[in-house]
Parts: C-alpha cells; structure tokens; sequence
C-alpha cells in the first residue's frame, strides 16, 4: 500500500492534537512541558504532509473551550502559539506552505494578531501544503456566526431565505475556500470530535488514535494515510459490486 501512497492521498486531513497533558503526567513533568512536547509533533506532522504532497492539513490546536484552562497554562500555550510562528514561518514558507489560522480572533491579544496576519500574508502566494491553524475555535461557534451572518443578509433584503443551501451556507463558515476533510483524527484515544468541524465532517472518515499526540510523528502519520487508503467511501451510495 505505501507504494501507491501519493495516488491514494486523501485531499484535506484533519487532526486534534490531544494527549498533551496525559503525556507529560506520565513522565511526572509540568503540563508545559506536554506543550512543548506537542509542538515538536505539529512541525514533524508539517514537514510530513510537506513531503509526502498532502494538500490540506487542518490541526485543531487551541479550542475556543480551552479559555476556561488555568490562566497559567493558557498564557504558557499562547507563548508557544508566537514562538512557533517566530521560529518556523521561515520554513514553512520555503516549503511552499500557505498558512491560514481559523477560529475567533478578537479574544487574543494584539501581537498574536499581528503574528497570524503577518503568517497569511507572507505565505498567500504559496501554491504547496494549505495549513490551517484552528485556533480559538469552536464548531458550534462558527455555524452560529454564519448562521447570523445569513440571517442578518435576509433581513436587510440582500438574501432569499429560499435560496439557501448547504453550498451558500459553507461558504460563510471559516473554512471558505477549503474541501471538506476526507480523514478526521483524534490522538489520545478519545473517540469524540469535540466541537471540531462539525459541519465539515458530515463524510469524513474518522480515525480515532490511541497515540498521545507528542508521539505522534512520521510513521503514525503514514499509518493513518496507508489506513485511510484501505477505506470505501460511497457518501450515501450502494457499493459498485453491488449496484
């Protein structure tokens, strides 16, 4: 199978990188250091979907849930947020990486701001790997706001309610633009999505990991693609042999 990897690809993978805690408290260290820990796998994961030709990697890396952590461990997770764009934007864009960050970003502070415009703008014309940050979000969060934003559009007369559909809908979610994610992981061995592209998940194989996402690295990567190439995806319909 990894022979015909690159022909089996899956367009858009998307992951939730979870376990960081779980990992450090098994080696009896700070919850920081599974952070850190963390952030070394989300750079190895990059240069893997990099180099292997994926075109979508979505991570889900701070969830809009996560401001309800310890102030300390949140300020110690925005502090690896700038550190990984201070350090790895040169890089990613010599690898052709085009960065975009989804999720709310009126909760962050002024130079986390600045660090996300900064890393869009400098890769938008890069024409490799779409990597998406999903940071600060929530899945709910976000199919309320297009919902308002559809809405609101009807209610000054610039919308028919009639001509709504899923198509016009998804493209005032925050993934505009993005296909739908082909596989979903979970690291950890949780088995939910937890408010992870909800809406955009509704066909996506989901791939539920026992791996704490600090081991998380190439050959678990290239085991979740080589599994997902194995699968039958119909979307609803019978299977060839037996239609």
């Amino acid at each position: 199978m990894a022979a015909d990897r690159n022909s089996n690809l899956p367009r858009h993978v998307a992951i939730i990188t979870d376990g960081n805690g779980r990992w450090a408290r098994r080696r009896h260290l700070p919850r920081q250091a599974g952070h850190v820990a963390g952030v070394a796998a989300v750079r190895e994961v990059v240069r893997q979907a990099c180099d292997v030709g994926l075109e979508n990697l979505t991570l889900f890396v701070f969830s809009s849930e996560n401001w309800k952590r310890p102030a300390t461990e949140v300020g110690a997770l925005m502090g690896l947020f700038r550190l990984y764009f201070r350090n790895d934007l040169d890089e990613l864009a010599e690898r052709g990486a085009r960065v975009r960050i989804i999720g709310n970003r009126t909760r962050v502070e002024e130079d986390i701001r600045k660090l996300i415009e900064e890393a869009e703008r400098r890769t938008l014309g890069n024409s490799g790997l779409n990597l998406t940050f999903a940071f600060d979000y929530g899945g709910q969060e976000e199919i309320a706001a297009a919902a308002r934003e559809l809405a609101r559009a009807a209610a000054e007369g610039r919308l028919d309610p009639e001509t709504i559909t899923s198509e016009l809908f998804a493209s005032r979610l925050f993934t505009a633009g993005l296909p739908e994610p082909d596989l979903v992981i979970r690291t950890s061995g949780e088995r939910r999505l937890s408010n992870f592209l909800l809406w955009q998940s509704a066909y996506a194989e989901l791939l539920f990991v026992d791996t704490l996402w600090p081991d998380f690295g190439r050959k678990e990567f290239l085991e979740a693609l080589d599994l997902f190439a194995q699968r039958e995806r119909r979307f609803g319909a019978l299977p060839e042999a037996v239609a």
